[in-house]
């Protein structure tokens, strides 16, 4: 399903401890942003029926039906830099992103295009 590298492994687990009411790691996509389909990532306190779960490296995660398909393959890294850090997200199924890589597209669905 979803592949997360050990930097983000240790990102995740500390903003859970500090969130303390955090039991799930909640990886979604929703409509928008320029390329058409946005990623979505937070925390959730309970799975709901149309949530795929699994657990990688001691972390449960939970996927919406409607977003397996976009994710399926998708590797979660955490970077950090002189700017500072953040998450990124390589998904071998899209066939567009936008220049800042947070939205795209895949062949089978283009989303909600939103202007930058």
């Amino acid at each position: 399903m979803l592949n997360i590298t050990e930097s983000a492994v240790s990102q995740v687990k500390a903003m859970m401890e500090a969130e303390e009411s955090a039991k799930f790691l909640r990886v979604g996509v929703q409509g928008g942003g320029c390329s058409g389909l946005s990623y979505g990532m937070g925390f959730d306190t309970e799975a709901g029926e149309d949530d795929t779960t699994f657990e990688t490296e001691g972390i449960q995660v939970l996927v919406d039906k409607e977003s397996l398909s976009m994710l399926e393959g998708v590797k979660i890294d955490y970077k950090q830099n002189m700017m500072g850090g953040g998450f990124t997200l390589d998904n071998p199924n899209a066939i567009a992103s936008c220049g800042c890589g947070s939205s795209f597209r895949t062949a089978k669905n283009a989303g909600k295009p939103e202007n930058c």
